[in-house]
């Protein structure tokens, strides 16, 4: 159980784990307890609230849950999912933040950009090589690659707290003013964590088959307690590098992204060594989640589409995302966040009807109308988060109008209320017309 919550921790966290905490840190300033708070809720809450749901409800994995739903739905959600998580979003970053971090402070800024294409090309070479054998997922990252990345990243956070830079009483930038707990918790949807708890649960449940373990209750209770050494691990250290950020205040200026600030503070405290370490702790932090996000994708798709073999998925998953690697780090990120928008409120309420589901049932009336009234609103926040020149148009100037109307919509959380009328709503319908549920 140790190496599979091991293997699950080392499965969520990559890109997103390191930069965002950091990043954070140094805007919320004196207000990042609350932040944390916040980023701790979509960080570990979700992630661990996704596992429990898959375990809960006994699913094979993501389009197992969604079809509770309906079955269109569940193909649509769980191919955006996984082209989020996968070759569009998720592992183009982990190659252009790995290279950033870790390669870029020894290359010269005139040739950076063919040496971020070979090191894409190698990045995932290597990622796809180690994933084309599912079966050995729980070696490789449970056993090898997170406990060499726990002991590295150890090191660098123990020099920042042992002689820190600064203190927690920084000026707190843009929304971290006045709302740092909400605006930690949108922020934790960079972390694509909730997302992938959904994508990875197929991932921890065929590990935990191939240890023996068939009975589907015992694979569920299993589930859980994975989901729950994971959890644990990634509070703690998210915790420690949004701190690290503030702190870092005391001595460099709020960065474009978390990954410069990253390797300020290597080279703060280790010089010319502190951007090895860094390289290491980021390279391999980024090629683990890689390779569990090529064989999730693999394997789901496979599942969803028979005639497409595991190995052509995964070279498709590996080689694509060597185009959009070479975007840049701060435009993946700007182009993902409207899709976030969009998905996340879906993922929270798949998500929160699974766990309930010992209580509240499957009914499709739950289900169905829980996601429909999540649908809309959940559109309207991917408008919002759009790049300003498109904001601009007349028509997202309309749906804008609309979503500014709706409770909770200033917090960024303009869906909540729509869905709990629709799950309550659902909640109703399903005992009038479904009185077999249970």
């Amino acid at each position: 159980m140790l190496f599979i919550g091991m293997m699950l921790f080392g499965l969520f966290f990559g890109a997103g784990n390191l930069i965002f905490p950091v990043f954070l840190g140094q805007q919320a300033g004196s207000h990042v307890g609350a932040a944390i708070v916040g980023l701790l809720l979509t960080g570990i809450g979700l992630p661990l609230l996704g596992v429990a749901g898959i375990g809960l409800t006994r699913s094979e994995g993501v389009f197992d849950l969604a079809t509770k739903v309906n079955r269109p739905f569940a193909y649509t959600f769980t191919i955006l999912l996984y082209l989020t998580v996968g070759p569009f979003f998720a592992l183009p970053r982990l190659a252009t933040t790995s290279f950033q971090i870790g390669l870029a402070p020894f290359v010269h800024h005139a040739q950076q950009g063919w040496v971020l294409a070979i090191f894409s090309v190698l990045f995932f070479l290597v990622a796809w090589a180690l994933a084309r054998n599912p079966g050995t997922l729980m070696v490789y990252i449970g056993k090898w690659l997170t406990p060499t990345f726990l002991v590295l990243l150890g090191l660098l956070m123990l020099a920042a707290f042992i002689k820190p830079m600064g203190g927690f009483h920084a000026t707190a930038r843009g929304a971290y003013v006045a709302s740092p707990l909400a605006t930690g918790f949108t922020e934790g949807y960079n972390t694509l964590d909730a997302l992938a708890s959904l994508a990875f649960g197929i991932v921890v449940i065929d590990s935990i088959r191939q240890l023996g373990v068939t009975e589907p209750g015992q694979i569920a209770k299993d589930v859980i307690k994975a989901g729950i050494i994971c959890v644990v691990l990634m509070g703690i250290i998210y915790s420690l590098l949004a701190l690290m950020g503030t702190m870092s205040l005391g001595q460099f200026a709020v960065a474009e992204n978390g990954g410069i600030t990253l390797a300020q503070i290597a080279d703060y405290y280790f010089g010319t060594f502190g951007n090895l370490l860094l390289a290491l702790i980021v390279i391999i932090a980024c090629l683990k989640t890689a390779i569990g996000l090529i064989s999730a994708f693999g394997d789901t798709l496979h599942g969803l589409f028979p005639r497409l073999s595991y190995v052509s998925l995964t070279i498709f998953a590996a080689a694509l995302p060597c185009l959009f690697a070479n975007v840049g780090l701060t435009k993946l990120i700007s182009y993902s966040t409207p899709v976030l928008m969009f998905l996340y409120p879906l993922a929270i309420v798949l998500i929160i009807l699974a766990v309930c589901s010992p209580i509240l049932g499957t009914s499709r009336w739950l289900f169905g109308l829980g996601m429909l009234f999540t649908l809309i609103p959940a559109i309207f926040s991917a408008v919002a988060a759009l790049p300003a020149a498109w904001q601009r148009a007349d028509w997202a100037q309309g749906i804008l109008a609309l979503n500014n109307r709706l409770p909770l919509a200033a917090q960024g959380f303009s869906w909540a209320v729509p869905a709990l009328i629709g799950c309550l709503l659902g909640w109703l319908l399903s005992h009038l017309f479904d009185r077999h549920t249970n």
